[in-house]
């Protein structure tokens, strides 16, 4: 077999997944969909990824890093897109054309779910939105993500990930005491609002199966960021103060950050007053553990300067093995600050499947190294059916399979 082959062909040793027999028509780019969709094939649906032709998916040229492809050369291929298209196939359809828009509608009537992350009202010119969609498939879960969501003074702005972290509020509590806000370096926004979309979509899909009825999920990136506010924000509810940024300290826990060692840095993470005291006798500190000012969380939050100082000093004398063995041995939490190397060379990654290895067509090797799903399934485990696809890869084949004879000639000038 060679290496298109490898690469098109569905592994049919994969077990069937928990979402076998449910078809889900992806129009989003970017992350936020696409994270959603690829959990959604990793947990067995049929995804379906309509791209653009001849540019497809605007992650695929964030790059560099690119696959290398034949001969040592990147191939358009971004490791940006292959993070999040596992598991899908992909079409290659102009929707801005009448015959396009009609051909995605014909494949909507097959899909249980359409999920897309147009502007608001993008999609309504082509007749691709679902008040167009749901009155003639009342059974269709739609589901829309989009930067402020469907309705408030902001749903006409666009949304990227920066901008909900901004307006969000979570770089205000982000970064060192006295320096920038400062963002989160992975697009942490997109991702849990992917998150929220696909458990929003299998609550949908739950009521469908109850009541036979589909509905419009509207998800804004915003309003799922300030969602995961969580502590922090119940804090600024309750208490009414605003919150400042304090760089790897905890607002509420002490000692609860990074502390540098004589060899590198690691984390100590006190989450209870015996723990503390445990960790005063580990750095030869018992007197701070009986000290009245720091004995209890609260006092440990009320002089927290001072005995951060402290405990800095003593921590200084230490190794960071050294101390990360010793925590171990007496239940006190902490751990390492990982290099990703050091992170994908570890025994519990190994172990733990969190580096997998799937079929890619225009990789020289014929595959490429991706980050596995976290989920462990007794009875259902997640299966890698497809590597990311390579753009328009699927189109004939699944065009075939929905439409058969109601297919339309799309052979016309791309205009997209």
């Amino acid at each position: 077999m060679n290496k298109q082959e490898r690469a098109t062909t569905r592994d049919e040793s994969i077990l069937p997944g928990m979402l076998e027999g449910v078809r889900v028509l992806d129009l989003s780019r970017i992350l936020a969909g696409p994270a959603c969709t690829q959990l959604l094939g990793d947990y067995g649906a049929d995804v379906i990824k309509v791209e653009r032709s001849g540019r497809g998916d605007d992650t695929r040229s964030w790059g560099p890093p690119y696959v290398v492809g034949d001969e040592g050369l990147p191939t358009g291929e971004s490791a940006y897109y292959l993070s999040a298209n596992r598991n899908k196939r992909s079409v290659t359809v102009d929707i801005s054309t009448p015959e396009g828009a009609e051909t995605v509608r014909k494949m909507a009537r097959h899909c249980d779910v359409l999920i897309e992350n147009f502007k608001v009202g993008g999609l309504k010119k082509y007749g691709l939105d679902a008040e167009s969609l749901l009155p003639n498939q009342p059974e269709l879960i739609y589901c829309s993500i989009s930067g402020f969501g469907q309705t408030g003074p902001n749903a006409h702005l666009p949304g990227y990930d920066l901008i909900a972290q901004g307006y969000g509020g979570i770089m205000s509590l982000n970064g060192e005491p006295e320096g920038e806000p400062m963002k989160v370096a992975v697009a942490v926004a997109d991702i849990v609002c992917g998150l929220y979309a696909a458990t929003a979509i299998l609550a949908a899909l739950h009521h469908r199966d109850r009541t036979g009825e589909g509905q419009h999920i509207d998800i804004g990136l915003v309003d799922t960021q300030i969602a995961w506010l969580m502590n922090e924000g119940s804090n600024y509810l309750v208490s009414g103060e605003r919150p400042v940024r304090r760089g790897n300290q905890h607002p509420n826990i002490v000692p609860y950050q990074v502390f540098k060692a004589s060899d590198g840095h690691l984390i100590i993470a006190v989450g209870n007053d015996h723990q503390f005291r445990q960790f005063c006798h580990i750095i030869d500190r018992p007197a701070l553990a009986a000290d009245p000012r720091y004995a209890s969380n609260s006092g440990r939050l009320d002089h927290r300067v001072e005995l951060i100082g402290l405990l800095e000093s003593a921590i200084a004398s230490f190794s960071r093995d050294e101390l990360l063995s010793a925590m171990e041995s007496h239940g006190v939490p902490g751990g390492p600050i990982n290099t990703l190397a050091e992170v994908f060379e570890s025994d519990q990654v190994k172990a733990r499947g969190m580096k997998i290895t799937l079929p890619h067509s225009q990789s020289s090797s014929g595959t490429v190294d991706l980050i596995g799903n976290p989920v462990k399934f007794s009875k259902t485990p997640i299966g890698y059916r497809y590597g990311p696809p390579c753009c328009g890869e699927h189109t004939e084949e699944v065009l075939e399979e929905l439409l058969g004879d109601e297919q339309i000639n799309l052979d016309k000038p791309v205009t997209d």
